[in-house]
């Protein structure tokens, strides 16, 4: 199957979504398939083997140029080529990681209208790759903020379905200023329409965005996540050590770095807990640290900075190493997570987790048996969850163990190609049954 999967690069952040976008498309061509995983606004980055196209579409400073002045949307595209070079995007993505969602309206708007938005050149830069190096049979964007391009797709592929991904949508669209969310909205809403199939990552996520984007519940299908097992193991035993809780997501207040902060304070005031350590891993961007600093800043005013650990985890190893440092996992999200890579990622090495009672994670941890549920946005019930783990190591233990098999069971990269290419068998016989009737 000759698969063209189109993501969208962070500005230089790790991602989830990117990551698990190239964990997908390897798999898929390790189980021998023609997969392309194709670059937009920015190179991804991931902690593992690359596997996308060298070439980035909709590259950040094109598109942003032809938002803001008309010369740009008529340019050479010879000239638009060295303005889309690797090095020179993932330089200008060390600034763009400051700027805001909420700054990004306009632009927004304009990539959802597409062949009618200032970007149109771009589109067809991408259809005539498509037409000259990797003709598709099936297109997945990864998600619904790239749906501007699928009415030109759709008339340049008739024969092609076009699926899209949601894992994370709703998210950015609603820190659009009011007027900007509102038009990004219903233009998402006229595009999926033409869109044959969606993949969600979690079953609450398909129910949510059903209601949210206003789409058929029945064309929503469920592939969870899955993880590459190589480099990850079975952490050493940890009985004899001090209880170390550990923090590996993005540093910001949705991922609830301040709650668990919070937690961490109120912790350290129950008995017994004296030797007890917090570490934190994750991306850090220049608009979120001094937030950051903050977080640190009330450690100090507690006398707790002897007692918390931040580090850098830029690679592979450095993450697994992380990992097996730790007694149990919490990253308590202020929003309903979709995914919940980390958390597959604790399980695997063996590291139950506690996490709040929403979005993706009870699914996680009813499928994974891999930890604790605790009411959202609140310290105390993270605390007391702990606590109960540090006073019964063999539980915590056995948590790990039991969310590793299942985590192995279930939840690798393999089960996600598998389960991916199970839905593009079924949407493609669809369409093929479809233009047959017609």
């Amino acid at each position: 199957m000759k698969i063209a999967y189109i993501t969208a690069g962070a500005a230089g952040m790790f991602c989830g979504s990117c990551m698990r976008d190239n964990t997908l498309v390897a798999a898929l061509c390790q189980c021998g398939h023609d997969a392309h995983l194709i670059p937009t606004y920015t190179p991804i980055r991931t902690d593992e083997e690359d596997v996308s196209e060298q070439r980035i579409f909709f590259g950040g400073i094109n598109v942003y140029l032809q938002q803001k002045f008309s010369l740009f949307r008529h340019t050479p595209w010879m000239l638009d080529r060295l303005l889309d070079l690797r090095g020179l995007l993932r330089w200008v993505s060390r600034f763009a990681v400051k700027t805001r969602a909420e700054d990004l309206g306009d632009l927004t708007v304009s990539m959802l209208q597409g062949e009618h938005g200032h970007q149109k050149k771009e589109i067809e830069k991408l259809v005539l790759w498509l037409k000259q190096h990797a003709p598709p049979e099936i297109i997945n964007l990864t998600n619904l903020l790239l749906s501007g391009i699928v009415p030109e797709l759709k008339k340049q592929f008739p024969n092609v379905p076009v699926l899209a991904s949601l894992q994370g949508d709703d998210i950015f669209t609603e820190s659009l200023p009011a007027e900007s969310r509102r038009l990004a909205l219903e233009l998402i809403c006229q595009h999926a329409e033409l869109i044959d199939a969606f993949i969600a990552t979690s079953a609450y996520y398909a129910d949510a965005m059903s209601s949210y984007f206003r789409l058929p519940r029945e064309k929503i299908h469920v592939v969870y996540p899955g993880i590459n097992p190589a480099g990850h193991a079975m952490r050493p035993a940890r009985s004899e050590q001090p209880f170390t809780i550990g923090y590996f997501a993005r540093i910001c207040p949705e991922k609830g770095f301040h709650q668990m902060i919070e937690a961490f304070r109120r912790f350290k005031r129950l008995p017994g807990t004296e030797s007890a350590t917090l570490y934190a891993s994750g991306w850090l961007g220049a608009n979120q640290r001094s937030f950051f600093q903050a977080q640190v800043n009330l450690l100090k005013q507690d006398q707790l900075l002897n007692h918390f650990v931040h580090l850098e985890c830029p690679d592979h190893v450095s993450k697994v190493q992380f990992l097996h440092a730790l007694d149990v996992l919490s990253v308590p999200t202020i929003y309903k997570e979709p995914k919940g890579l980390y958390i597959l990622e604790a399980l695997l090495n063996g590291v139950p987790v506690v996490q709040p009672r929403h979005g993706s994670f009870p699914e996680l941890l009813e499928q994974t048996g891999g930890g604790l549920l605790v009411e959202p946005e609140n310290p105390d019930a993270l605390a007391a969850a702990w606590l109960e783990l540090m006073h019964d190591r063999r539980r915590a233990t056995e948590l790990g163990e039991r969310g590793r098999a299942a985590v192995l069971e279930r939840f690798t990269a393999q089960h996600m190609a598998e389960a991916t290419l199970r839905v593009y068998a079924q949407v493609l016989q669809q369409h093929q049954l479809t233009a047959s009737s017609a």
